[in-house]
């Protein structure tokens, strides 16, 4: 049986939960799915040996950065120090596994190795909103987006910080073994597949937390149980009883995008979901998500890069 090889990068002062999370997802056997093939993982480090984490115990690595010669995907789960900069050794690692055709992934402050091998630049990327400004700072050819859990670009992923890379390993699975796969392995560990109900490759951060008594909430709300209808920032500022200008501004607080990008991302993003789960035809699901077709299948190709059609096949195959 093929196995694809996953090897995750070690270090020095690294948090211990999204090492676990990539060996959760990855390196726990699961003959129980029945697929053609599974992961093989490895824990590597620019220096094997004992290392300490967070929390004031080591862990032992068995493996040397030569294993990113044969791994098809590497994993990097953070930095040692987001103001520091990174060991020559790993970047040309990194460089040279991007280069013949390795799927690079960084969790959290991993974006910035990422970002200093020069994989990044031109791109849109994310990590942790605390690191966010200082990675658009040092890196000012990269475009840094605060307000996605993960992008995912093929070959190159970038999720946001500690939970949000369970959300991208489960991507990765989505994305190599079908959304059934990644469903069942998603419920052994307890949670639900994806946060947010649709299955884009860009996935916003959820904004309907506000306490009940916010308006910014209750306009949340509204929308969210009015995809349908069509919507405009009058009627929502209205729901929430405030000026346009007040309410625009504290939508973005809450959210990260401004209130019409957002309705239309929710759009996609319910519009994935039937695509996923039912045999409509575009132009009903396009309807029932208040757009038109035409307006469907712009929005949807400029959020996740493929067709309604294409990313029905591929998530239902």
């Amino acid at each position: 049986m093929r196995r694809h090889r996953i090897a995750c990068l070690a270090f020095d002062g690294m948090a211990p939960f999204e090492l676990a999370t990539v060996a959760e997802v990855f390196a726990v056997s699961r003959p129980e799915l029945d697929v053609d093939w599974w992961y093989r993982f490895e824990l590597c480090a620019e220096t094997p040996g004992p290392h300490r984490v967070v929390g004031g115990f080591d862990i032992v690595v068995h493996h040397g950065l030569d294993r990113l010669r044969y791994a098809d995907t590497v994993i990097v789960p953070g930095v040692a120090d987001v103001r520091r900069d990174v060991s020559p050794a790993v970047l040309a690692a990194l460089r040279d596994a991007h280069a013949r055709g390795a799927r690079l992934v960084s969790i959290c402050s991993g974006a910035f190795a990422l970002a200093a091998a020069g994989l990044l630049d031109g791109k849109e990327a994310t990590t942790h909103w605390r690191h966010a400004r200082l990675l658009q700072e040092r890196h000012p050819e990269v475009v840094v987006n605060a307000a996605v859990l993960y992008v995912d670009h093929g070959s190159i992923v970038t999720a946001a910080g500690t939970a949000a890379g369970i959300d991208a390993c489960l991507h990765l699975v989505r994305t190599d073994h079908g959304a059934d796969v990644a469903a069942r392995v998603a419920r052994r560990m307890v949670m639900a597949a994806h946060r947010e109900g649709g299955q884009a490759q860009f996935a916003e951060h959820p904004v309907g937390r506000a306490p009940s008594d916010d308006p910014v909430g209750h306009a949340v709300r509204y929308a969210l149980d009015n995809l349908h209808r069509r919507l405009t920032v009058d009627e929502l500022a209205g729901v929430a009883h405030l000026s346009v200008r007040q309410f625009e501004r504290r939508f973005v607080e809450a959210a990260g995008l401004p209130p019409g990008r957002w309705i239309t991302q929710r759009r996609v993003r319910a519009g994935a979901a039937l695509l996923e789960s039912a045999d409509l035809p575009v132009e009903t699901v396009a309807a029932r998500v208040g757009l038109t077709v035409a307006g469907f299948r712009h929005h949807f190709r400029a959020t996740t890069g493929v067709s309604p059609s294409a990313y029905r096949r591929q998530y239902r195959r």
